[in-house]
């Protein structure tokens, strides 16, 4: 049939009084639309009043058609709102272009009305914070907050571009005068209109229409979607069910269908961490998820704990773990050995300690219930025990979901296995097992270039102090955790040239080196503590560090070195040992909430020292790390308004943003005062405190702060850390920085340019990501001493771990390095980064990589931390050594349901080169200046030629004996001649050759190296064509994340429990009965004394005589005696006079005299 070629005589009908009539136009109208519709605009009018009259029969037909026409004019909301009206002659069934369209619009309408709805119910009485900040205009003081919260985040959001969840929470702003609720949709109709449309329950229909069609194609994801974007838990819960509903009906698929609602709950989970974010509304969708779990026939236990975590409910993992353990069996067994390891590895010290009071009592005997219940609730704060109250209201659905309830405890007589299996548990919870085998594999797999060392502290003067402090920080980097300290013992004389500040930094370098050693890291400190009663003075810089360096051995482990550094910090009164102290204090006792270590830190504090003052605040923020303690903030922000000391006032910043970790929105009251304030300082601060509390959220609004401040502030200091906090925002998501800071790369404003390489490196730490490099290497060579600084370091951050077949450019970056260190027109600026940076590539001894998250992909909180201090050293070098904490061993370590270490083999699809070891650096001695020859004159050569024969005749005459006279080796002439007798005989005695034939040998071999290095990549290439895809490793074996996805396990013994994420993985033992083979710890525990570094000091004279028979003394031991002695001048004597006034004498004066 021939369509309409015009709509003139149809649109005619539609004025007339006849419905019939109207009908017919309508219906001809309506199936030639999509090409009359221009000629139908101008009607437009009559259509919508057959919409309007109720006595018109079609009425939903007139709609259809007004909709049809909107919609070609693109007013989607209006074309939404008649196809809503249409009734069911709008099929969503048909998968035409229009129904497409308007069912998008009705989803984003339906969304914004939800949470419309939503926000105006959540409405809380915020928390107020006493912040004494001045009073602004804009009310920046009063802006509304919630801090109530002490939650550790367990894993935060990356916000997808455009998602509908990336718009402003109504409690979530920076800016203090917006008000009222969460900006509409872009496009999307408003709820005033649509509520007075009548367009409300149509919409529903529509979208009960697009939920069963969902459901009957089992696309239950996208039901997910929707209900998470409109708040939505009914229509959540309704799917999970539906969805677990539909796979028991499924009886002759079962095996493909097997495990639905289990994956879906694993993408609702996903969601939750990754898209949403708001802290609110992921801790609901947390809640519902667990009770959720209950349903499932074999609910995933990792997804249960990650839940647990993050909703900081110590209790419910405690029975989590319990329930494990007494279904017993080898597989559940080694799941809860591996939810315990992965509870160490993402919660705080405070959650594990309540975890670990939770569990039931062993023959040990741990603190009875009673008194961990009020201990608990005590920790707890107001919202936080009403949130878990109401989760344990229905105990049924828990025990259901969890198991047995254990709040009572085992009054019957425990099981030998359960008793033995929950004291292994406690023991993964302390951390004993994680650090225990981090240090094994450092030092079973230390591959650190002792050349790369000698070769920095023979191309830099020892008595410059920041030399010295550059080489011992390089130093600790490149050994952290592999407990060999062997530089130091083979230097005690280039040691020994550490005076003050840079003894300080060398005697902590050695807690970066022993970090883990919890059996020996105090005995090998001991003869550098504080000693009460000794004979002998010893350096108070020494004595810092070593307080320092506990709490690095220690970092992130409460034990009972957290109670000896406390004891020395107490009784200490220099201010470099409770400087030393107070930074050993935070380190040990981080995230711990001890309200006993803050009071003596805040009395330390208010003696007003400028020198311990700025490690007291950063240390009052470790201890208070991420708890939001409103009485800590007040205490901190108050003093900081009330010192006249910058240093202070800086490290007061400082642990205000480490209070505020994670807390995200619950943070903005306090940034919004500090961001005010007029002191550059406290801005600083708050740049600091809201990079730490939305750190790995990708927040939008945060990006958008940071860059306004970036470009905005008078103060350079604060420009820079607002730039070089984007790399915390965005660790995330990578790729998205190079482009973020491009042009903040190329500012005029040198600060600005050192923030964006800095930013660089934070966010791409060990990706060797192209993008980044390409931006970092024409700021080598800056004009900037410390631009050049920063991009060195930068590079060696994204560098680290990366070979010449994962990125060909790693070799030209270590060579820039070395080149940097060696050039005697570099500034000193720029040799301190390349330095660090040459100790940061080849971190752990190059089996370590920077990770601010952990494993599983969750905030790593002491990277997090660590990194945040470590960008200090700008003003103090000594926390240049918080970078360690964010050293992650990339290993895959695999136990057994016995926490014993099996020898077994797993599979790598790989070629062995491209994930292996670079290549160790030969040093040069060419390269050391040579010594300058001395001339000497020919005409004194004839002189002494002339002596030698008058001296000689005189001895023949006298002697009467003929003696065969020695022919002179001077050739005759008048040239300059050389005395060169004394550089040969040195050359011949060390060499055994000719300085020119070694001069030119080493030429060679420089030739040779550099046409090596050259071709380096082409062989490389060739080289990995002939090796085989796919090796084996062994157990315990270094594994760089990239490598991960590569990794398999072909042994049918032992399987995963879970998928290999590195780190500890525990491994099902499907044949227990047969005998296993073990691997060999080769790291006993070491029975090392440092006694014997003593022989040097009269107060350890018995420690020595008791250690005599060790064969061979740690490095850390020998050099106690050279860093111990107190420096000359410095300690124990008066004063030098002040020199005369100096006396001025003007021209007049002299002409008067």
């Amino acid at each position: 049939m021939v369509g309409l070629s015009s709509a003139s005589g149809v649109v005619g009908f539609l004025s007339e009084p006849d419905p019939e009539l109207q009908i017919f136009a309508l219906r001809k109208l309506n199936e030639e639309i999509d090409s009359l519709w221009t000629e139908v605009v101008s009607s437009i009018g009559d259509v919508e009043a057959l919409y309007e009259d109720p006595q018109f029969p079609e009425r939903e037909l007139a709609a259809l058609v007004a909709a049809k026409v909107y919609y070609n004019l693109q007013e989607y909301n209006e074309s939404m709102m008649f196809a809503l009206g249409a009734g069911k002659l709008f099929d969503i069934e048909n998968g035409g272009e229009f129904e497409e369209t308007i069912i998008s619009k009705c989803i984003d309408t339906y969304i914004a009305l939800s949470d419309t709805a939503s926000a105006a119910d959540s409405h809380q009485p915020p928390a107020q914070l006493n912040t004494a900040f001045p009073s602004t205009n804009n009310g920046a003081s009063s802006t509304s907050a919630s801090l109530a919260s002490p939650t550790m985040p367990f894993s935060q959001a990356t916000l997808p571009s455009k998602s509908l969840l990336s718009r402003q929470d109504s409690t979530t702003t920076f800016d203090p005068a917006a008000q009222g609720g969460n900006p509409p949709l872009p496009g999307s109709l408003p709820s005033s209109t649509a509520q007075q449309r009548g367009v409300l329950r149509p919409l529903q229909q529509v979208i009960e229409q697009l939920f069963e069609r969902c459901f009957r194609e089992k696309r239950y994801r996208q039901v997910v979607g929707i209900a998470v974007e409109a708040r939505n838990f009914d229509v959540l819960r309704r799917a999970i069910l539906r969805a677990s509903e539909d796979e028991k009906k499924e009886t002759q698929s079962k095996k493909d269908v097997l495990g639905q609602a289990e994956d879906l709950l694993d993408y609702l989970l996903g969601i939750c961490m990754d898209v949403v974010q708001e802290r609110g509304l992921r801790q609901e969708l947390l809640r519902l998820i667990l009770d959720l779990l209950r349903d499932v026939s074999s609910p995933d236990v990792f997804a249960i704990a990650k839940c647990i975590v993050y909703l900081d409910e110590s209790s419910l993992a405690s029975k989590l773990l319990v329930d494990l353990v007494d279904t017993g069996g080898p597989k559940k067994l080694a799941e809860a050995y591996q939810i315990a390891f992965d509870l160490y590895d993402n919660s705080s010290q405070d959650f594990l300690k309540r975890v670990r009071q939770g569990l039931p009592e062993t023959q040990e005997g741990l603190q009875d219930p009673a008194a961990t219940e009020s201990n608990t609730m005590e920790e707890d704060k107001a919202e936080d025990a009403q949130e878990t109250d109401r989760l344990l209201q229905d105990s049924g659905k828990n025990d259901a979901a969890l198991g047995p309830s254990v709040a009572t405890g085992h009054t019957a007589p425990m099981e030998p296995k359960i008793r033995e299996a929950l004291e292994k548990i406690t023991q993964i919870l302390q951390g004993k097992v994680s650090i225990a085998l981090s240090a094994e594999f450092l030092f079973r797999h230390n591959h650190a270039d002792k050349a790369i060392l000698t070769k920095l502290k023979d191309s830099l003067e020892a008595r410059n102090s920041i030399f010295h402090t550059a080489v011992t920080l390089s130093c600790g980097f490149m050994n952290a955790g592999t407990l060999n300290d062997s530089f130091y013992r083979d230097n005690l004389e280039w040691l020994g040239k550490a005076v003050n500040w840079s003894k300080f930094t060398a005697t902590a370098s050695l807690g970066v080196i022993h970090r883990g050693n919890l059996g020996a890291g105090q005995r090998i400190l001991q003869p550098y503590l504080p000693k009460e009663n000794s004979n002998s003075p010893s350096s108070v810089y020494s004595q810092g560090g070593a307080l320092y360096a506990m709490g690095l051995i220690y970092a992130n482990h409460e034990t009972d070195a957290l109670d000896n550094i406390r004891n020395h910090f107490k009784k200490a009164s220099e201010e470099v040992v409770q400087h030393g102290g107070a930074l050993g204090l935070g380190v040990a006792g981080m995230a711990t909430g001890d309200d006993g270590i803050y009071e003596d830190l805040k009395a330390v504090l208010y003696t007003d020292s400028a020198l311990n003052g700025e490690a007291v605040g950063i240390a009052m923020g470790l201890i208070m790390l991420g708890t939001g303690n409103i009485k800590a903030l007040e205490d901190m922000i108050q003093y900081a308004h009330d010192t006249q000391h910058e240093k202070i006032v800086r490290g007061l910043g400082l642990g205000m943003a480490l209070i505020m970790y994670g807390q995200q929105e619950g943070a903005d009251e306090l940034v919004n005062g500090l961001l005010e304030d007029p002191d550059p300082i406290l801005r600083y601060g708050g740049i600091q405190a809201l990079a730490l509390a939305y750190c790995g959220t990708a927040s939008n609004k945060a990006v958008r702060k940071l860059l306004h401040l970036a470009v905005s502030d008078v103060s350079d200091d604060v420009r820079r850390y607002a730039v070089m906090s984007l790399g915390f925002i965005l660790f995330r998501k990578p790729k998205s920085v190079p482009r973020m800071v491009e042009l903040l790369s190329e500012s005029y404003n040198p600060h600005v340019r050192y923030g964006a390489a800095m930013a660089l490196g934070i966010s791409c730490a060990g990706t060797g990501l192209d993008e980044a490099i390409d931006l970092l290497e024409p700021m080598i060579k800056d004009p900037t001493d410390f631009v050049r600084q920063g991009a060195l370091i930068a590079l060696s951050m994204i560098m680290i771990q990366q070979n010449d077949a994962m990125n060909p450019k790693v070799g030209s970056v270590r060579k820039t390095l070395q080149k940097a260190v060696g050039d005697r027109h570099e500034d000193a600026m720029t040799k301190f980064g390349s330095t660090i940076a040459l100790g940061i590539i080849d971190a752990g001894g190059r089996n370590c990589t920077i990770s601010l998250q952990t494993q599983t992909g969750n905030l790593n909180m002491p990277g997090i931390v660590g990194m945040a201090v470590f960008t200090q050293y700008w003003y103090w070098f000594p926390l240049t050594h918080f970078l360690s904490l964010s050293f992650t061993p990339t290993s895959v370590i695999a136990l057994d349901q016995d926490l014993d270490i099996p020898d077994f083999k797993y599979y790598s699809a790989t070629r062995p080169s491209l994930f292996d070891y670079p290549p160790e650096q030969e040093a040069k001695t060419e390269d050391a200046p040579e010594k300058v020859k001395t001339a000497v004159l020919s005409t004194t050569a004839q002189a002494k030629r002339r002596a030698q024969k008058k001296e000689k005749q005189q001895r023949r005459e006298s002697m009467d004996i003929d003696h065969t006279p020695t022919a002179s080796k001077h050739s005759e002439g008048d040239k300059m001649d050389t005395d060169e007798s004394a550089a040969k005989a040195a050359d011949d005695d060390k060499d055994g050759a000719k300085p020119d034939g070694n001069k030119a040998d080493g030429d060679k071999r420089d030739g040779e190296a550099s046409k090596e290095t050259t071709d380096r990549p082409e062989g490389l290439k060739k080289r990995m064509e002939r090796e085989k895809v796919g090796y084996e490793l062994d157990n315990m074996s270094r594994v760089v994340p990239a490598q991960l996805k590569f990794i398999s396990f072909p042994d049918k013994r032992y399987q995963p429990v879970k998928k290999a994420t590195g780190g500890v993985i525990l491994m099902n033992d499907t044949a227990p009965e047969e005998p296993k083979k073990l691997k060999e710890m080769k790291r006993k525990a070491p029975a090392l004394q440092a006694g014997s570094a003593s022989q040097q000091t009269e107060n350890n004279a018995q420690e020595a005589a008791a250690n005599q028979e060790t064969t061979q003394a740690p490095g850390a031991a020998e050099a106690a005696g050279v860093l111990t002695a107190v420096d000359e001048g410095a300690e124990g004597e008066e004063d030098a006079g002040l020199p005369r006034e100096f006396e001025y004498h003007s021209d007049a004066d002299q002409e008067e005299l």
